[in-house]
């Protein structure tokens, strides 16, 4: 996307939508494709099953880490364009059904190297012809000569290919080409040209997910001339194929395998070729039904508006009024926000569960690519506030689907296209769903949601649970990630019992209120960390904040990080810490640290460091915040004025780790309108400052909720009052009804000396030992 039509349409940080701007010209999906965000730049409906983007590089998976999202802003060639992306996950899978377009008479049916010293499909490209807005993407493939557009549906991939000159025109299909590529991932494929020239096929492959079945179904705007169908398991790992068009001995109806290709065959003409790619986690069927309603026709540009109009309505829930870079951090950021996690059934209300068979939704829409280590902390929270009987009420319904389908009886863990990964650590779904619950979002059978949540707490073979479950720690004789999962499990306890309690199940509450406190058995008081600790209840002689990775008891971060991880009772902390004055000098400890970025240089995300602080991972998300409990304010406000200007920026490189499928963006948009989420399932959130001078939230209860800036400028940094509806507040939170009765927060800065309301003693947000 390039810079010039931003600046056309933001010459005034104070243009307000009824002014006529568009919020689709205000996001920008190249921010995170370069380094470590991860995030891709094709053509996506929200929380669409497609994600159609651009490939660049396909790696042994060993290596595939850094193209997680099948592309990277620094390549230089492009392999052709897949279907199905994860935005911002750290880890790799998908890429499925690959299309490249060709021309000319001589066709390679092998991608060769991006320098171009073994010759193949690839094409270079520039970014200069790229062109990246919400359900749209564009780019000019030098080598074959072809203008490539994309859009989607949500769940069709609608390409159109315009060719130079008069030249043959081939389409290529790779069925064997996958993000997290390894020998022997595809179980098996097949691809079928039915009489009417439909193509549909389908691929099982054992990757990120065992066993992940894929069904596709493809037609043409125009007759196909010929066509030929490739097995590669046939031919030598070195072969080189060239086709001429009609000749090949391969010209077959169908053809199984494990490394299935196909090329397509098209007479010349100048008028675009149009290809529409309906997907299916069931069969190749339901693929064409999908297609039928979705994309009954060729009409690229009557798809294109379609979906943009779909996205229009979700980018305009909320009303940025910021600094021309603010303003597109954030729109990009709600924009991300908004991706997943995703459909993943067909429109006859068929889906694929985490048993492998084939269910029927009833009422609700079944969705997967569920980061949940990631997304209960912020990004979830944020649908509860924008869309909560649409998007979460979904999503809890899909949650209680999974569990009763489950062959453990467990909720999902790190679940995509309804098959589980196993990544990550906690039983992350339980605080989604309690939240929900605790807003008074309750359109599922909430005995059944209570019930998973305590079946997963309580399934002793996952992650040492029943180990915790005696002890009150998971020890770390045989677990690397021992204290992580202790300080997660507590969090999530926490959750199960305010639910239980809220619903009157007396029992299960003090149950899981009582395994809520288990987070100071990892506590040493002695040094104020959280350590790893033995089974025979010492702690390990070898322990060193500093330490992460394989064998410090952490997960992706260290005791700088998880030490303040107990949100459901920071005041227990300030308690253990000997006072709110230790727990300050503990977070600057943190934040003021000199660190080698080096020395995690073979960690897998950790990145964004600001002294110990790892904004490019999850655990630190909330500790800026922890200040507030220590009622100190304006550190919480300098720290996030810090993090801000250090770790979000709108370009390529603009996110310093992971997205996580939007938690990353949601972070930052919470943060801008001045609060954070900081114990999902409390009902509140901390305060923290505005990044932006005035907000406007439609809420989906009808109501708008107004958040104004005064005087916020870079010498003003600092909160002199902050007023909800006109009153001045005397407490460092507000609570999720007040945001949802709508109004007017408003914040009023000044300079650190003047900044009187940071100076008060302010009532602190919700402990568990000394709630409100």
């Amino acid at each position: 996307m390039k810079n010039g039509f931003w600046l056309a349409v933001c010459l005034s940080a104070s243009i307000s939508f009824a002014q006529g701007i568009n919020p689709l010209k205000l996001v920008d999906p190249m921010i995170g494709t370069g380094p470590e965000g991860h995030t891709f730049p094709g053509a996506t409906a929200p929380f669409g099953m497609v994600q159609l983007s651009p490939d660049t590089q396909i790696l042994p998976f060993k290596q595939s880490y850094k193209w997680a999202a099948g592309y990277r802003y620094e390549d230089t060639t492009i392999l052709g364009f897949s279907h199905t992306h994860f935005s911002g996950a750290g880890h790799s899978d998908l890429g499925d059904v690959l299309l490249m377009p060709l021309s000319g008479d001589n066709i390679m049916l092998e991608p060769g190297d991006a320098e171009k010293t073994h010759p193949g499909y690839r094409s270079r490209f520039s970014h200069n012809s790229e062109h990246a807005e919400p359900g749209y993407y564009a780019v000019f493939l030098q080598d074959p000569a072809v203008q490539v557009e994309l859009t989607a549906s949500e769940r069709v991939g609608v390409h159109r290919y315009t060719f130079s000159g008069s030249t043959e025109r081939h389409l290529l299909l790779d069925l064997r080409s996958s993000i997290y590529n390894y020998p022997g991932k595809v179980l098996w494929s097949r691809i079928r040209v039915r009489k009417d020239g439909t193509v549909t096929g389908m691929r099982e492959t054992r990757g990120w997910a065992p066993g992940r079945q894929l069904y596709f179904a493809m037609r043409f705007s125009a007759p196909m001339a010929s066509h030929a169908l490739y097995n590669k398991e046939e031919n030598p790992p070195s072969y080189r194929g060239f086709k001429t068009p009609g000749t090949s001995p391969k010209d077959t109806q169908s053809v199984e395998g494990r490394g299935l290709e196909a090329v397509f065959d098209f007479a010349p003409s100048s008028a675009p070729l149009i290809v529409k790619v309906a997907i299916s986690p069931v069969s190749e069927d339901n693929a064409i039904l999908n297609m039928d309603a979705e994309t009954p026709g060729f009409d690229f540009d009557g798809v294109r508006a379609k979906t943009q109009q779909m996205w229009r309505k979700e980018l305009e829930r909320v009303e940025l009024q910021a600094s021309p870079a603010m303003g597109k951090s954030l729109y990009t950021a709600l924009y991300h926000s908004m991706m997943a996690p995703s459909i993943s059934m067909d429109v006859n209300g068929e889906y694929r569960g985490p048993d492998n068979q084939v269910h029927r939704a009833d009422g609700f829409h079944f969705v997967s690519s569920l980061s949940l280590w990631d997304i209960y902390r912020a990004e979830q929270p944020l649908m509860t506030l924008l869309e909560p009987e649409q998007r979460t009420d979904d999503l809890v319904q899909s949650l209680i689907a999974s569990q009763q389908e489950s062959p453990f009886g467990i909720l999902p863990v790190w679940q995509f296209q309804g098959q589980e990964t196993w990544c990550m650590i906690g039983y992350h779904a339980v605080p989604i769903i309690a939240d929900a619950y605790m807003k008074g979002i309750r359109g599922y059978d909430a005995q059944a949601a209570i019930g998973a949540m305590v079946a997963s707490a309580t399934y002793a073979p996952y992650g040492n649970l029943g180990t915790y479950m005696k002890l009150g720690y998971v020890p770390a004789d045989d677990d690397g990630e021992a204290a992580s999962k202790t300080v997660e499990y507590a969090y999530d306890d926490w959750t199960i019992g305010r639910m239980a309690k809220a619903m009157g199940k007396s029992s299960v509450a003090a149950e899981f209120e009582k395994r809520a406190g288990s987070w100071r058995n990892n506590f040493n008081v002695a040094d104020g960390f959280v350590e790893p600790r033995l089974q025979s209840g010492a702690y390990s002689k070898a322990f060193d904040p500093a330490k992460a990775g394989a064998g410090s008891g952490f997960t992706e971060g260290n005791a700088w990080q998880y030490s303040w991880y107990q949100p459901q009772d920071e005041q227990g902390l300030v308690n253990l810490l000997g006072g709110k004055d230790q727990l300050i000098a503990k977070l600057d400890a943190m934040f003021d640290q000199k660190v080698d970025p080096k020395a995690y240089a073979d960690v897998e995300d950790i990145s964004g460091m600001i002294g110990q602080y790892i904004h490019g991972n999850e655990p630190s998300h909330h500790l800026p915040y922890l200040y507030m409990y220590a009622s100190a304010p304006l550190k919480t406000q300098a720290r996030l004025k810090q993090i801000v200007d250090s770790q979000y920026k709108p370009s390529p490189d603009g996110l310093v780790g992971n997205d996580d499928l939007g938690q990353m963006s949601a972070w930052l948009l919470f943060t801008a309108l001045g609060f954070y989420p900081v114990a999902p399932a409390s009902n509140e959130y901390v305060l923290g400052r505005p990044f932006v001078d005035r907000a406007i939230l439609h809420l989906p209860n009808g109501k708008q909720l107004t958040i104004e800036s005064v005087n916020m400028r870079e010498e003003r940094g600092f909160l002199k009052d902050v007023l909800l509806n006109g009153i001045s507040l005397d407490r460092s939170y507000v609570t999720h009804a007040e945001l949802m009765n709508g109004g007017d927060l408003k914040f009023v800065f000044d300079t650190e000396k003047d900044a009187t309301w940071s100076h008060r003693n302010l009532h602190p947000p919700y402990s568990s030992s000394s709630p409100h």
